[in-house]
Parts: structure tokens; C-alpha cells; sequence
């Protein structure tokens, strides 16, 4: 039997946002083939280093393992992007260089502990086009989806690439336009459940998987 589970953050954990609508989780569920199963371990709030946390609690006959992780590292990282005074644009870029650095050793060290596990694992990059989101924070975003995919191809593991799943303001959440509305959770549900069940060799370029 094949069964996905998912781990991270409230990417996947955005039953709080969807007004009573169905979650990314709920979606996968009732999209899966027969006889598939799908948990749900990601946690709002959850950040690179805590999803560790969530590993033993994935179940033995996991067949699959899908990660979204790293937007709250960034959304940790905003107030400094946005209000920090520089001297110059070199400090500025000294200080982003600085957290991509810190930040990707954190995500070498998530990928350890989840390829420990020896499962199938896809990680997902940082969608992009939130609404009304500040052009300067989609730059810092893209240092760090460049960590993630530079250490997810270290360790030859597949990315599902959320920028170009999520990309209209419908799939962004009224209630915190940070998270998936229900329209986005179901983009997202079927971006997983292909990339879960197509092989890599029908994917058009490498291993980033796309909508």
C-alpha cells in the first residue's frame, strides 16, 4: 500500500485558514487512487529545525515523504530585510549572505535526519507571488529557495516547485495571505498526488517538478 505523508509547516497544515473549507490534507485524501493512504505531520509554525521533531512520528509503512519547509525561516528573517538600516548595499548583501548560510546548513541537516529514514522523500521550494508581499522579500525568498534546491540536488532528492503551483491571489488565504486558501490547497494536493505518481522520467527538464 502506498502511503504519503507530509511534514513541515502549515503549507500542508492550513486547516486554520481555510474557513471551514478543506485543507491541503484533505484534498490529497479524497484525490488519492485506491488503497492509498495519507497522513498529515506538518505543523503551522513549524521551522526548518523543528521538523526533526516530527520524524518519529512517521508511520513504518510510509511510502512517501513530502516536505514543506523554510517560509518561516524567511518569515523570521523579514523585519531585517525590510527595516534594518545598511551603510551600504555590500553590508546588505553581507547580512543575506550571512542568513542563506546559516540557513542551508540548517536544511542539510533536516535532509540528514529525514534520508536517515530511508524513504522516498520530495521537498517542496517557497511559493512566491503572496499578495501585496513587499518586492524586496521576494528577492530574500529567493536565497532561500536557492538553498533548497541546491541541497535537496545534493542530495539527489526531487523538488516540487511551489512558485509555480501557487500563483494567483486566489490561492492565497483572506484570513492570513501568508498561507494556502482552500483553492491553493487543492493546487497544492494536485501538484503532490503527480509528482507522487509520475514517474520522473515523464517530467519535462530534471527532477523540479512544477504544477
Amino acid at each position: 500500500m502506498n502511503h504519503i505523508v507530509l511534514l513541515g509547516d502549515s503549507i500542508f497544515d492550513n486547516h486554520a485558514y481555510v474557513h471551514g473549507g478543506r485543507a491541503v490534507i484533505e484534498h490529497v485524501r479524497s484525490s488519492l487512487p485506491s488503497g492509498w493512504q495519507a497522513t498529515l505531520l506538518a505543523r503551522d509554525g513549524t521551522m526548518t529545525a523543528g521538523v526533526v521533531h516530527q520524524l518519529d512520528a512517521v508511520p513504518d509503512d510510509a511510502s512517501q515523504l513530502v516536505v514543506s519547509a523554510g517560509g518561516n525561516d524567511a518569515l523570521e528573517h523579514a523585519g531585517m530585510v525590510l527595516y534594518e538600516p545598511a551603510a551600504s548595499f555590500s553590508e546588505v548583501m553581507s547580512r543575506l549572505a550571512q542568513i542563506q548560510t546559516e540557513f542551508r546548513q540548517q536544511y542539510r541537516q533536516m535532509l540528514g535526519a529525514l534520508m536517515a529514514l530511508d524513504k522516498p522523500t520530495m521537498v517542496c521550494t517557497v511559493y512566491d507571488t503572496i499578495p501585496t508581499i513587499e518586492p524586496s522579500l521576494i528577492a530574500a525568498l529567493s536565497l532561500f529557495n536557492d538553498a533548497i534546491v541546491r541541497e535537496a540536488n545534493c542530495a539527489g532528492l526531487a523538488v516540487l516547485d511551489l512558485r509555480q503551483t501557487c500563483t494567483e491571489a486566489t490561492d492565497y488565504a483572506g484570513i492570513w495571505p501568508i498561507e494556502p486558501s482552500e483553492a491553493g490547497g487543492a493546487k497544492i494536493a494536485r501538484a503532490i498526488l503527480r509528482a507522487v505518481t509520475t514517474p520522473l522520467s515523464d517530467w519535462p527538464g530534471c527532477r523540479m517538478l512544477g504544477q
